[in-house]
């Protein structure tokens, strides 16, 4: 560290000199100060650094001089960058430049290489998805080649530097996407050629990608605070490009642009509006939070939004042929522009004076005036100002229903009702125009929309006359009440066909209009059941007529889902309705015979019911099976449902109404309370989804606070209502009504957010195959709508002239044509079952696959498998592992799907079956190129088995059919998964073990690519968070230092042994995956956001130098000679060890405590195992002192740390409660306690002499106990720091200080007795049974093991339990304190082997579940024995009788049956391929790996000794234990060389 300070401080003092001279050659006066002050401050920087550095060295040791030198250092980083600001900021948009430049290039080369793949493609869906992708790219390579062009024009423009940077940015995720589908695409081109090149094209687009993403972000931290002002600029801009679009107007010289139409630009418009406003919301939202970085993010979207707003605007005043109209047009948007600028300058306000109540109060007025004026601009697009017109006639209107006193009757009762009649039948005849008309021109809608609302003023006349004819006041208000309502419905079906006209393609807009009008009719029916008084039966026909007339438009366009039913559910309706339907008509006919009025009623109501929903039914399910055709184009699910938004906006508003009207009654209140509180939960709930699954930050922010303030509102809300509740008066009422304003605002913000078009789903799109799919069903349906009708007619005159024989026979007539057409319309459904053919289909396939690749297994075991010339056994490769990995990735999908999914079905099982041809295949021809004969056989079977198991994953998909309630299949479905993802993993370890040991690393850089990809786009759902930052950070620590350690060792592979950097650069990739999944949550957890943001980065960085590492491994592999290549192997690996520090600090950053406890932890695991070292040497005689010196030298040296390390215990347990900085003090201060303690009780142990190692052994056990146990200490404090008091994990690190003290209390007793021999093996076996009861009590957690062993060193371990036994009983009859002493050392070691291996033996995979129990109890039940064996020796030598030790035998044999019954397991673990433990020839393996391991050991240890400067070791000591050391690595050398001799 301090090296590099002083690297750094020469670097920077020659960057002063050379800014000095810069500014005194500087015309510029101004200039010229500006680097002055600039060289000043990096001289004071590189100052306090220089200071900071020469603490460090003076103090290598100690901490807070370190921590002085990284502040200082990082001071200094933040100085050079101001000062270099310029020159950076130039360089890095040069850097853009030229990352995009490339980006568009490697662009439009993929989309040449897709077209020129397209005619050889088999997979229609992977062709479709990559045709969708390339036609996204294609639309933003224009922008980003502009944006590059302007950039490199106008170098000094910040303009056009962010322009650069946005353009960038919008590529990134269309470029990912293209390559995602380029990829998966590649397998399925039947042309060797046309594959290549897209898979090559994919690759290096790819390449581009991540150099453009890195680029991309370094630029914008360099031009992002300045986001704002662009925006304001880019806002203004439009605005006086608008101004002269006008002008052009009044001149008659606009015209439109190429490609634009009126209905096209109106749309565009109508769309982009909801873009404005979720944008807008989101820049509110970030300046009231004060967070600049995202409000700078929000106003470029929002600027953005506005930009095309502009554009789209400009385009319908061009088509629009009235001038006056592209005037306002152009006024309008105009004041869009101008209240967005004034909204951008008051965000940017508000960010300057964070928490101004005024400054926020401004923001949300001119919030609200932006979005009036958006309305209005959207308002004079064709046909809307019409719907307008209409809207405002049918509100002037319903005046008539707010007055007192209804005006005088001027018809009789009879004509009012006839009047009403005609009138509410020319009302639904005219909703159902506007649902038509919505769908066509602007002309048309204006048309329906006027005649609707002129239907309505007659129909609202007739049903005001109506209500003068009632004969009660209460009749009356019903009557009012109704018609209210229905004013109410009308208006909701012009909005919603507004709203769909403008935006055709917003998602289940259809939808939503159609809910509408059938809102308009259920409302007219209900008036009329109230109002008329018509012969019998004859009101509840007209009903059901009215109704079926409303939802016979279901049918005419079944592409949009009508309903949540699934297929299985439509059928389930279509069977229940249909069985409703068939009773009500025979009740029909019965009653008509009968004359039962109200019965007839009653069954013509429920016959009614029945129909509407098989029809919404066969709608439904018309609309799945077109989707399911292969051939169709299956939609995807937004990110937020707009229905359910709208829903829940729309109950939530009639529910607060219901609250403050005053003539509520308690019930009602309590109910609409009710509804407020079941929405908002449904909304947040909602929220917080939405929030885990966008890639975009500030939308994720957006949601969040949106999510809050709903709750928060509601809440407030909640708490008046409780108030009312308790008193109905007008002052709580009046509290209620002020409480519901705050949770609509929020309410609807959330709404406006939503509704942005990116969060929207994308709707299906359903092919002629899928059309004609659905005939049958829609043809059914129809036909049944249409025979009802009849039916219908026929007993509404039926019933008033029962005697008429002609007429029955008519009915009799129309009830079997409805008859037959269910039976019919449950036929066609049944019959188009989603994905069964399909299934079949795929199985036929796969079988033709199976047989393909068993005829070449019987041809390469007969040596006749013919070899591919045509082809490069790399690009095979590579063809088999694409093939592969895209199965892997439709597992899950197909497993989803078929346990729930039926629409999806038959995409899924196609698009895997398509890869199956390919993997076919590639393997025969990889394996006809492998010369080895076991490797061919191992790909063809491997391949075989993939085979198979997809076959077994198809018939249980069949057999699933995507019915969620057939759980029977479920659990077959699921175990087929598995048996598939372990085949694919299976053949993915034998072709990535073939790639390395081939130098081939394409896979690697390919897998490291995606999982950066994935980490920085947030592609796809992100894991949800299940543990802390903490968990996340101690696991991120392990892996980048399992990364630093694989680059050190491939540095040293490189010169000794390169054919092995293959496996490592492996083991880099898999432990950078794993690293970036958890640096993923990490991030997610990490307070502030900036430190997650931090992570990120630093984790993608180290990422893109894993990628260099990979292919520098592969190059030299290839060349192992090369020395240019084994240069840049090892520059590269510096460079991942400096990105792994990088990580380490973003770490640290995040929770500087945890980080220290985790660095302490790592300190003590090292402790521990130079504490093993040294009971090695003790052990075997060799700890001998250098000088005469006893153990009473060492005594109060070792009581005093041990007394420092308690009260360091102390600080730790408080540290987990304190604050960051006082745990990391704590940790680093027992770490280095723990280190003293260790050296001075090794330093005592070398004193007493080798004549008596045990005794060594003792005192240094003991410390090891001490050093364990502070190991778990620190463990439990990491986990509990920052938790609650009641937290389980404080429980824990209560017990862990627990531990602790009892350990180091055992520690001070061995050290006083350690000189005593009459005690000295009492003391010794003491600690040893305290030792082994915490091991028992590890043992017995519920902590899985990270590594497995086999039974037979489970075995092998057994035996040391039968010697340790057999020598305590000898110790206990001998009551020497000799014999204890060696009994205790054993004991100890003999019980921790067996627990370790036991668990591990008890938890490897293969061990079923009854086996591990018995395992473990039995396990438990010989340590406890031992326990009890070794307490009765203890009390042996404290009170010597011959009963006494009578009863050590009794204790041994229950021992023993334990070890017995533990062998037994073991061996029932071995099954049948098993090796005899006592063969000689496993003895003597065993012996062999043995002596490998402590050579391999005692080798580090010897690599890792350094001298240290203590008083009492001088350096020839130092020189002597090392070249004891090599003694010891020969002896062990030696002792090798005889088991193999």
């Amino acid at each position: 560290m301090v090296r590099q300070a002083r690297v750094l401080a020469q670097a920077t003092s020659d960057l002063v000199n050379a800014m000095r001279s810069d500014a005194e050659a500087e015309v510029d006066v101004d200039n010229s100060k500006k680097l002055l002050a600039a060289a000043k401050l990096l001289a004071d920087a590189t100052a306090r650094m220089v200071e900071a550095a020469k603490g460090a060295a003076a103090y290598p040791e100690n901490e807070d001089q370190q921590q002085r030198l990284r502040e200082a250092a990082e001071g200094l980083r933040v100085a050079t960058n101001a000062a270099a600001q310029n020159a950076i900021k130039k360089k890095l948009v040069n850097r853009l430049e030229i990352a995009a430049k490339q980006a568009a290039a490697a662009a439009t080369q993929t989309i040449a290489a897709a077209q020129n793949a397209a005619a050889s493609n088999k997979n229609t869906v992977s062709h479709q998805q990559l045709v969708h992708s390339c036609k996204a790219v294609a639309d933003s390579i224009p922008h980003l080649v502009q944006g590059m062009r302007s950039s490199q024009a106008q170098p000094e423009e910040l303009g056009a530097q962010l322009a650069l940077i946005m353009a960038s940015q919008s590529f990134l995720q269309p470029g990912s996407k293209m390559v995602t589908s380029a990829k998966s695409a590649v397998p399925t081109v039947a042309e060797q050629a046309a594959a290549m090149q897209l898979g090559q094209c994919a690759k290096n687009l790819a390449t581009c990608l991540a150099e453009l993403r890195t680029a991309t972000q370094k630029a914008h931290d360099a031009c992002g605070p300045l986001e704002i002002d662009s925006a304001l600029k880019t806002v203004q801009t439009l605005k006086s490009e608008l101004q002269d679009a006008k002008m052009s107007v009044i001149d008659g010289q606009l015209k439109p642009l190429p490609g634009e139409s009126l209905e096209k630009c109106a749309q565009d418009l109508g769309s982009t509006s909801k873009a404005v406003g979720s944008s807008m919301a989101q820049l509110l939202t970030c300046a009231a939070q004060g967070n600049e970085h995202y409000t700078g993010v929000a106003a470029r979207e929002t600027a953005q939004a506005l930009r095309t707003l502009a554009q789209a605007a400009r385009g319908v005043a061009a088509s629009t042929k009235e001038p006056q109209a592209s005037a306002a047009m152009l006024d309008s948007a105009q004041c869009v522009m101008e209240g967005s600028a004034m909204l951008i300058h008051e965000a940017h306000q508000a960010l300057v004076h964070p928490g101004d109540a005024e400054s926020q109060q401004r923001l949300a007025q001119v919030a609200k005036a932006v979005s009036h004026s958006l309305n209005n601009c959207v308002n004079c697009l064709p046909g809307q100002k019409d719907v307008d017109m209409a809207l405002r006639s049918i509100g002037e209107a319903s005046k008539k229903l707010l007055v007192d006193i209804l005006p005088p009757c001027s018809k009789t009762f009879q004509e009012a009702q006839t009047d009403l009649n005609h009138t509410a039948a020319e009302l639904n005849h005219s909703a159902g125009e506007v649902v038509h008309s919505s769908r066509g021109t602007s002309g048309q809608l204006a048309a329906a929309s006027g005649k609707f609302s002129h239907d309505f003023d007659e129909f609202l006349d007739a049903g005001v006359e109506m209500a003068g004819h009632t004969q009660s006041t209460e009749d009356q208000i019903q009557v009012i009440g109704n018609l209210k309502n229905i004013s109410m419905a009308s208006s909701k079906l012009l909005l919603a066909a507004k709203s769909l006209s403008v935006d055709p393609g917003a998602a289940n807009a259809k939808n939503l209009l159609a809910v509408a009008a059938r809102a308009v009719t259920e409302s007219i029916n209900q008036l009329i059941t109230l109002c008329t008084q018509q012969a019998a039966g004859q009101k509840e026909c007209d009903n059901a007529l009215r109704e079926l007339e409303a939802v016979r438009g279901l049918l005419d366009n079944p592409n949009e889902p009508v309903s949540e039913l699934s297929y299985f559910d439509c059928i389930e309706s279509v069977m229940e309705n249909s069985k409703v339907l068939g009773e009500s008509m025979a009740g029909i006919s019965q009653h008509c015979k009968t004359g039962d009025v109200v019965a007839f009623g009653e069954s013509v109501g429920v016959a009614s019911k029945a129909l509407c929903g098989l029809t919404e039914a066969a709608g439904q399910a018309s609309y799945l099976v077109g989707v399911s055709d292969p051939n169709s184009q299956s939609g995807h699910e937004g990110l937020v449902d707009p229905i359910q938004f709208a829903r829940a906006h729309q109950a939530i508003q009639m529910a607060c109404q219901n609250l403050v009207d005053p003539a509520s009654s308690p019930s009602q209140v309590l109910s609409a309370a009710t509804i407020v509180a079941k929405h908002t939960s449904a909304l947040c709930n909602a929220c917080r989804l939405a929030s885990s699954k966008t890639s975009n930050p500030v939308a994720r922010r957006q949601f969040v606070q949106s999510a809050k303030e709903v709750a928060n509102t509601t809440a407030n809300l909640v708490k008046t209502i409780k108030a009312l509740d308790g008193d109905f008066s007008d002052e709580n009422r009046n509290r209620c009504r002020v409480a519901t304003t705050p949770l609509l605002e929020a309410v609807e913000n959330l709404s406006t957010f939503a509704n942005n078009p990116e969060f929207a789903s994308i709707p299906a799109q359903i092919s002629h195959e899928g059309s004609a799919a659905q005939e049958p069903i829609v043809r059914s349906a129809r036909c049944m709508l249409d025979s009802s009708t009849y039916l219908l007619e026929t007993a509404r005159s039926l019933v008033l002239n029962p005697k008429d024989p002609p007429t029955w026979s008519v009915l009799a007539g129309h009830s079997r044509t409805v008859s037959d057409s269910i039976k019919s319309l449950i036929t066609s459904i049944r019959d188009k079952a989603p994905g069964q053919r399909e299934c079949d289909y795929s199985i036929d396939n796969i079988n033709k696959c199976i047989r393909d690749i068993e005829q070449a297994s019987l041809a390469a075991v007969g040596q006749t498998l013919p070899c591919r010339d045509d082809i490069s056994m790399e690009a095979l490769q590579e063809q088999l592992t694409s093939s592969v990995q895209e199965i892997g990735h439709l597992i899950d999908p197909v497993s989803t799907t078929a346990r729930g999914e039926a629409a999806q079905l038959g995409h899924k099982v196609t698009q895997l079956a398509s890869y199956f041809d390919p993997l076919i295949v590639a393997s025969v021809g990889l394996a006809s190129k492998l010369l080895d004969h076991q490797q061919q056989m191992t790909i063809l079977d491997q391949t075989k088995t993939l085979s198979e198991s997809a076959l077994q994953m198809l018939y249980a998909a069949k057999e699933g059919g995507g019915n969620p309630k057939a759980s029977h299949t479920h659990d077959a479905i699921s175990e087929a998964a598995q048996l598939m993802k372990e085949a694919v993993d299976d053949i993915m370890v034998t072709l990535n073990e073939a790639a390395s040991e081939g130098g081939m690393v394409g896979g690697m850089v390919e897998a490291i690519q995606v999982i950066n990809n994935i980490r920085d786009l947030d592609e796809g759902t992100p894991p949800e968070p299940e543990g802390s930052f903490v968990d996340y950070q101690t696991t991120m620590v392990k892996f980048s230092k399992a990364i630093a350690i694989t680059a050190q060792e491939m540095m040293t592979k490189s010169v000794t042994c390169p054919e092995e950097l293959g496996g490592l650069a492996s083991q880099v990739t898999v432990d950078y995956g794993q690293l970036a999944h958890q640096g993923r949550l990490a991030a997610a957890t990490a307070e502030p956001e900036e430190v997650g943001f931090q992570i990120k980065t630093r984790v993608q960085e180290l990422g893109h130098g894993c990628i260099y590492l990979v292919q520098k491994a592969g190059a030299l592999q290839l060349s192992p000679t090369d020395s240019f290549s084994k240069r840049e192997l090892i520059e590269c690996a510096r460079a991942v060890t400096e990105k792994v520090s990088l990580v380490l600090s973003a770490l640290q950053a995040g929770n500087k405590g945890t980080q220290a406890c985790i660095t302490a932890a790592s300190a003590v695991s090292g402790i521990i195992a130079d504490l093993d070292t040294t009971i090695m040497f003790a052990s075997a005689g060799t700890l001998t002192p250098e000088d005469e010196e006893s153990f009473a030298d060492h005594r109060e040296s070792i009581l005093k740390t041990a007394k420092a390390l308690v009260e360091d215990t102390k600080l730790l347990v408080a540290g987990a409660a304190s604050s960051q900085e006082k745990l990391a003090q704590a940790a680093q201060s027992s770490a280095k306690t723990i280190t003293q303690l260790t050296e001075v009780v090794k330093l005592g142990a070398t004193s007493m002499g080798s004549e008596d190692p045990e005794t060594q052994v003792v005192l240094i056990n003991a410390v090891r106990d001490v050093a364990k146990a502070l190991a778990e200490l620190i463990g439990a404090t990491k986990c509990a720091a920052g938790k609650q008091a009641d937290d389980p994990s404080m429980y824990q690190l209560k017990s862990a200080a627990k531990v602790m003290v009892t350990n180091v209390t055992s520690l001070l007793k061995t050290v006083k007795a350690v000189e005593d021999e009459a005690t000295r093996g009492t003391r010794a076996l003491e600690a040893t049974i305290e030792c082994i009861k915490q091991e028992l009590t590890v043992f017995q957690s519920k902590d899985i093991p990270d590594k497995s062993t086999t039974p037979e060193e489970f075995i092998r371990m057994t035996k040391g339990i039968t010697i340790a036994t057999a020598k305590a009983v000898a110790a206990g009859n001998s009551a020497q304190q000799e014999d204890v002493i060696a009994t205790a050392n054993l004991s100890r070691k003999a019980i921790s082997d067996m627990l370790t291996t036991c668990k591990r033996a008890a938890y490897h995979q293969e061990v079923i579940e009854e086996l591990r129990n018995r395992a473990l109890q039995y396990g438990s039940e010989c340590t406890i024995g031992y326990i009890n064996l070794l307490e009765q020796v203890l009390q042996v030598l404290q009170k010597p009788t011959q009963e006494q030790k009578q009863q050590l035998a009794v204790h041994s044999k229950h021992v023993a049956a334990c070890v017995t019954e533990l062998v037994q397991t073991a061996d029932a673990m071995k099954g049948s391929e098993c090796v005899d433990p006592e063969d000689p020839t496993v003895i003597a393996e065993t012996e062999l790996l043995g002596a490998a391991a402590s050579i391999e050991a005692a080798a580090k240890k010897l690599e890792q000794l350094k001298p240290r400067a203590k008083p009492k070791i001088g350096a020839w000591r130092f020189w002597k234990v090392k070249l004891h050391l090599c003694c010891c690595v020969c002896n062990m050398g030696l002792c090798l060389w005889c088991v193999t001799a």
